[in-house]
């Protein structure tokens, strides 16, 4: 134990661990003092660079069309039991609106890879969104573009971009995205960085075939990228796709690397996610004791939201967006933190155009 408590307070001092020193404390991790030990040192980061702010962000899962068959995805090309949407841009922009009136100024705008949405309409919404909310902060997550397009887009006014790596092991990669580029994922992250968003990259844990090894790859590519923004959140297998009848990834485990990406990366945006929240009831609220400082209640529309099933057993599928901000608002009130719905950007990021 005091092995693994001494690696832990030199990763809270130093911001930075070896691969040998990641995977010991990843192999020691399962124990429920060190757990609570790394717990302590998360809040104790966040706290020093956020207080107890939580930021909501209002989530808009806009289409659930996707070109790709990651084998882990609901909404893969090839699972034809998905009832597919896309919103209109005057959807989109409306949908924005009832979030606005209820007090979120960023957006996040995410979907499957559908180039329905060619480059002119991706950037015809992002000028329209800021031209009506210029005190909001649009966030896209709409996959692998080109440079130029990602260009495009933030010229237009988006601020802000996820595009979760996935993981970090080319091996895995290539298992789980069937015709995809390892190396343009990871390019495209870093065209990301030197464009100016404020970036989101991260990864799932319990995959299948993954190790505390791949974990150790991902944590180290995430303090080589130092993104804005990492979204960590558990496999939960689909029905519909390869993966249906393998085992899912855990509540502890998402929790202790929610908690060392804290100690890692100090000053970063970090959710709590709808996964985590899913397989287990309190799972939001243990993420944000974990470290975690966002959560992203969904304003898709109610007629829709449940077509955007990227695993099974998604929660807050049937609320309303009021009633969804209004529960993750207590929820989040109740477990000790203070909601905030500022734009809510990395303490670390400036975009000079910004009013």
């Amino acid at each position: 134990m005091k092995d693994v408590r001494n690696i832990i307070d030199k990763l809270y001092e130093n911001h930075y661990l070896s691969g040998d020193e990641l995977i010991y404390l990843l192999d020691n991790a399962m124990n429920i003092h060190v757990q609570n030990y790394l717990y302590a040192k998360a809040r104790e980061t966040r706290k020093k660079y956020y207080g107890n702010r939580v930021y909501m962000r209002g989530l808009v899962e806009f289409t659930n069309h996707c070109k790709n068959n990651c084998v882990y995805c609901g909404i893969r090309a090839l699972n034809k039991n998905v009832q597919r949407y896309r919103l209109s841009v005057e959807s989109i922009i409306s949908t924005c609106k009832i979030g606005y009136n209820l007090g979120y100024r960023t957006f996040v705008l995410q979907g499957g890879e559908d180039r329905y949405y060619d480059d002119e309409m991706i950037v015809d919404i992002v000028r329209q969104l800021k031209k009506q909310f210029p005190d909001c902060a649009i966030t896209l997550s709409i996959g692998e573009r080109t440079y130029d397009a990602y260009k495009k887009y933030y010229e237009a006014g988006a601020d802000r971009y996820l595009l979760r790596h996935e993981t970090a092991s080319r091996s895995l990669y290539e298992f789980l995205h069937p015709n995809l580029s390892f190396e343009n994922r990871i390019e495209c992250l870093w065209d990301l960085k030197e464009i100016g968003y404020q970036v989101g990259a991260g990864f799932m844990v319990g995959l299948p075939k993954q190790t505390n090894k791949n974990y150790t790859e991902d944590l180290l590519f995430l303090k080589n990228l130092n993104p804005h923004m990492v979204g960590i959140g558990p496999f939960i297998p689909h029905k519909d796709t390869p993966l249906a009848n393998e085992k899912g990834g855990t509540l502890e485990m998402t929790l202790v690397l929610l908690s060392i990406v804290r100690l890692l990366l100090p000053e970063v945006l970090l959710p709590a996610t709808t996964a985590l929240g899913t397989i287990d009831i309190s799972g939001r609220e243990m993420g944000l004791k974990a470290g975690a400082n966002v959560v992203m209640p969904n304003l898709t529309p109610i007629e829709v939201r449940d077509k955007y099933e990227l695993y099974n057993g998604k929660i807050c599928t049937g609320e309303e967006a009021a009633e969804c901000r209004k529960c993750i608002e207590d929820r989040i009130i109740s477990a000790g933190f203070t909601v905030d719905m500022s734009r809510g950007d990395n303490v670390l990021w400036n975009r000079g155009d910004i009013k």
